[in-house]
């Protein structure tokens, strides 16, 4: 099958420096894709140049074999789903009508019947009709996947889905993403807990300073070395009963 998204050589500059330098990415149905990086690696720019939200210097991105700059709104809308950083729920609407806003271009009935459908799918169906200020900071953040879900986009892009959660709704978050990939779709997620990266991901791309530090399986591309040059850690990711983890210490100063 085609790629979902080819990212080729993009170049991005912020001021006067690049935040992102000749990076290059193709991810393809199936696949869960985790971006990480040290603070200001670029992965947020990454996010956002791969839907044509930054300007490039150079490269250039397609979604589905498309220039996002050039691809109609409702179009893209059909193509990528995106979850920025922050995901705030600003009033007190049922959980419904906020997971109904990932279908805006449906009729009012049918994007209500794609909002229950996208709670089921996260396990909040019981909870429809709860006001979203109402919930646990978990359930909130199951009530932003199932507005992303509702959008149908056979690709995701999620910026840091697990931040400010607990263990329990981390795990859960990159559980409900893994149904997406294994139902056919593509996932890329930034991340900056490297032991959920392992966990969960298909393929670790590492971003340092704006440019492509590692990429492949995450014990190849959290090697010991990389993790040393990139994140100033001593360490590796080891094999337990729960899954891969992390262990690790600093090398030395603050980079």
């Amino acid at each position: 099958m085609s790629a979902l998204l080819t990212i080729t050589d993009a170049s991005v500059r912020v001021g006067r420096a690049l935040a992102l330098d000749g990076v290059s990415l193709q991810v393809g149905p199936g696949e869960l894709v985790g971006v990480v990086g040290p603070n200001g690696a670029g992965k947020t720019t990454l996010l956002r140049a791969a839907l044509g939200l930054q300007k490039l210097v150079s490269g250039e991105v397609k979604l589905g074999g498309r220039d996002p700059r050039t691809t109609p709104p409702a179009e893209l809308a059909r193509r990528v789903a995106y979850l920025p950083q922050g995901r705030r729920l600003a009033w007190n609407v049922p959980a419904w009508r906020a997971a109904a806003l990932g279908a805006p271009n449906a009729p009012p009935a049918k994007a209500r019947q794609i909002a229950l459908e996208a709670l089921t799918a996260v396990g909040l169906e019981t909870l429809a009709e709860r006001g979203v200020l109402d919930m646990s900071g978990g359930e909130r953040a199951r009530v932003v996947l199932a507005r992303l879900f509702a959008a149908g986009a056979p690709l995701i892009l999620a910026d840091e889905p697990t931040a400010g959660l607990d263990p329990d709704a981390q795990l859960l978050t990159l559980e409900l993403l893994r149904g997406r990939v294994e139902a056919g779709g593509a996932v890329v997620v930034t991340l900056h807990d490297l032991g959920l990266a392992a966990r969960a991901c298909d393929r670790v791309v590492v971003l340092h300073r704006g440019r492509l530090a590692a990429e492949g399986p995450p014990r190849h591309a959290l090697s010991p070395s990389v993790l040393a040059e990139v994140f100033g850690l001593d360490g590796a990711i080891l094999d337990t009963p729960s899954g891969p983890v992390l262990a690790a210490g600093r090398t030395g100063p603050s980079r």
